[in-house]
């Protein structure tokens, strides 16, 4: 049974591996796939519609459904690989060799329309809160006001707040089922280069004991030179024996699978594919050194290799301490729902205590997986499984691994955001994404400014570009979904007027209240994230937004204006290269606010009495707030960054 998918906006079959080859077009796009969103699932299909859509081209695809009263979701175009025996058996999907057409349902119309409908309503009702500036309340000359467009902001970290809460309450109150043995197939796919030596071999000890029997362990190393060799002896140092009575083996391959070696023929490279798929089906720990082709590619050897041979794929970066229990708390979830396409696991920061960078990255990743995507879980539709730690349905993964590996973007090939847009795939055939605290790994993060923002940079790339992608299926989910990706979709851009606004046209008074303001969130925010963490260590999250607003806001711009450039983005671990790129918009940016401080300062009236009094309170606040802030953060903190303490383990499964 087949099902159409029509491009809306030129008719023609739509291919959702490419978007249209122009900057024109794309946003044109996506625009018109926004008109088409949400509405009921009816048990018959329009006839009207139904001969209104047969009159143009058709796309070819399965039809993919999951269960629920039979609600029915469109895929990828292509692609024939075998489907979830469960849903098979529910008659959820069709079976192999049947062809029938079948055009769209009036329900499904309905759906994307009202999905579309509601994300336009939630953009028009913020842009309309931000154009009108409408105050609820206000001081004689609005030095002190709470208006409408502050009040929806608010009421968005209420309810991401409430409903992260919830889903963490359900973790702690959900029963812990043992799974049947034996259990189902995974795999543990790891993705190496140039990693520090020091790192792969703290990630192979945690990889050796995981508590999940019969897991099958895939180390890819992208590179076979012979700078490259270290990894492969780590590997053979600490996986080189399997004690529960398995095997290891290696391979080192001139090629990969999709560009040929020095000297490699035809004949030669199938046999090195074959031999590669034999190698990671028989051995329980393999290590493949193949040529140098990026991280997606390394991931496209592993999952190849593997095919339908293991049921679930577990995926891990080369800087990753796994906790033993890992696999098992991702699995459980897998296994107690059918509808349920990936999970995603607690990922926190290894190396926090090296400095003060990484240490404000620890903070905020505990908010980033505990909070946001934990609320995201709450409604089925984590939109990231992180690198570190996540993993897959494999017939999920295997279905569209081609379309994954070739994706392309305004006609330049997708070499970064891997993982968010593995995500995107299974959200895309309307299976649920999940987050899960009890899954915990820890994991290295830049210690230094100018690889965190080519860190930064690169993964605001991957998010707008993920965004686009991701609008094509909000139907197929709950609103939250939609409500969410816009809110946190154009937050930077209504930021960045704001701040270009009060500090052109407005008052050194409105200026300074919007730093108190940005610094009452944070308090807010980390006093949250304190009580639900139980860590006083939270109070410093507060930090985070001086280094959000200083260099990850124009980041964000700076990757959309080069969104179509690839490549890693960072460097391999053992030799850090430095690229300053980075600090052009940062300049650009601190430019600007410079620029208008002394636009502001010079083009500003005598203070009034009652201004002065303002200006010089809150002036104060401002300082002791950062004062009081540093000494405490001077006091715990720092006298334990740069020491690299082997405190920042805290977690019982971190062996350094």
């Amino acid at each position: 049974m087949s099902i159409i998918y029509y491009d809306i906006v030129i008719m023609r079959p739509y291919s959702p591996n490419s978007f249209p080859c122009t900057p024109i077009l794309a946003p044109t796009y996506l625009l018109f796939v926004c008109f088409f969103k949400m509405g009921l699932y009816l048990p018959r299909f329009s006839p009207i519609i139904a001969s209104f859509l047969e009159n143009f081209p058709r796309g070819g695809g399965d039809l993919e459904g999951v269960g629920g009263g039979g609600t029915w979701l469109l895929p990828f175009s292509g692609g024939h690989a075998s489907l979830p025996s469960l849903l098979l058996k529910r008659d959820l999907l069709p079976r192999q060799g049947s062809h029938a057409t079948m055009p769209w349902s009036l329900s499904l119309v309905l759906r994307v329309l009202g999905t579309g409908l509601f994300a336009l309503a939630v953009l028009g009702a913020i842009l309309a809160a931000y154009v009108t500036g409408y105050q609820f309340i206000h001081t004689e000359q609005h030095f002190l006001s709470f208006g409408l467009y502050g009040a929806i902001l608010g009421l968005h970290l209420g309810a991401q707040s409430l409903f992260a809460f919830l889903e963490h309450r359900r973790m702690r109150r959900e029963p812990t089922r043992p799974l049947k043995l034996p259990g189902p197939r995974v795999a543990l796919c790891i993705a190496a280069f140039q990693e520090d030596p020091d790192y792969l071999r703290q990630c192979l000890r945690s990889v050796r004991r995981i508590s999940f029997p019969g897991l099958r362990v895939v180390l890819v190393v992208d590179g076979n030179s012979r700078e490259d060799a270290y990894m492969l002896d780590i590997f053979r140092e600490v996986l080189g024996a399997d004690g529960s009575g398995g095997s290891s083996g290696f391979y080192i391959w001139r090629s990969n699978f999709h560009t040929d070696g020095d000297g490699e023929t035809e004949a030669g490279r199938r046999k090195a594919e074959s031999h590669i798929q034999r190698l990671v089906r028989i051995h329980s720990y393999c290590c493949i050194m193949q040529k140098w082709g990026g991280k997606r590619e390394v991931m496209y050897t592993a999952f190849r290799a593997l095919g339908d041979s293991v049921d679930y794929v577990q995926v891990c970066d080369s800087d990753t301490v796994l906790d033993p229990a890992c696999t098992v708390e991702m699995l459980r979830i897998m296994e107690e729902d059918p509808r349920v396409g990936g999970v995603g696991g607690d990922v926190q920061i290894l190396n926090k205590y090296d400095s003060w960078l990484s240490f404000l990255s620890s903070v905020r990743y505990w908010v980033a997986f505990n909070v946001e995507r934990a609320c995201q879980s709450y409604f089925g539709c984590v939109q990231c499984i992180s690198g570190p730690l996540g993993m897959y349905r494999n017939a999920l993964l295997q279905r569209f691994l081609e379309d994954w590996y070739q994706q392309s973007f305004l006609g330049s090939r997708c070499s970064f955001g891997d993982d968010r847009h593995l995500t995107n795939r299974v959200l895309s055939l309307g299976f649920r994404t999940k987050y899960t605290a009890r899954s915990r790994c820890l994991t290295e993060t830049p210690t230094r400014y100018l690889r965190w923002l080519n860190q930064q940079t690169r993964w605001s790339k991957s998010y707008f570009r993920e965004w686009l992608y991701s609008a094509l299926w909000f139907h197929k989910h709950h609103l939250w979904m939609t409500y969410e990706s816009v809110v946190t979709g154009f937050f930077p851009f209504f930021l960045v007027a704001t701040v270009v606004r009060l500090f052109y046209r407005g008052r050194l008074w409105n200026i300074l209240l919007f730093l108190l303001t940005v610094q009452l969130v944070g308090i807010l925010k980390a006093a949250y994230a304190c009580l639900l963490r139980g860590s006083a260590e939270m109070l410093f999250m507060s930090l985070y937004s001086l280094l959000y607003m200083s260099s990850l806001l124009p980041a964000k711009l700076f990757a959309i204006a080069t969104i179509t450039k690839s490549g890693w983005g960072t460097s391999g671990r053992r030799t850090l290269a430095v690229n300053f790129m980075g600090l052009v918009p940062v300049s650009l940016w601190a430019a600007v606010l410079l620029g208008g401080l002394a636009y502001t300062a010079c083009s500003q009236d005598l203070f009034s009495d009652t201004e002065l009094v303002f200006l010089v309170s809150g002036a104060v606040l401002y300082a002791c707030y950062w004062v009081a802030l540093l000494a405490l953060y001077l006091a715990v903190v720092a006298r334990r960054c740069g020491t690299k303490t082997q405190e920042a383990c805290v977690l019982a499964f971190a062996e350094v």
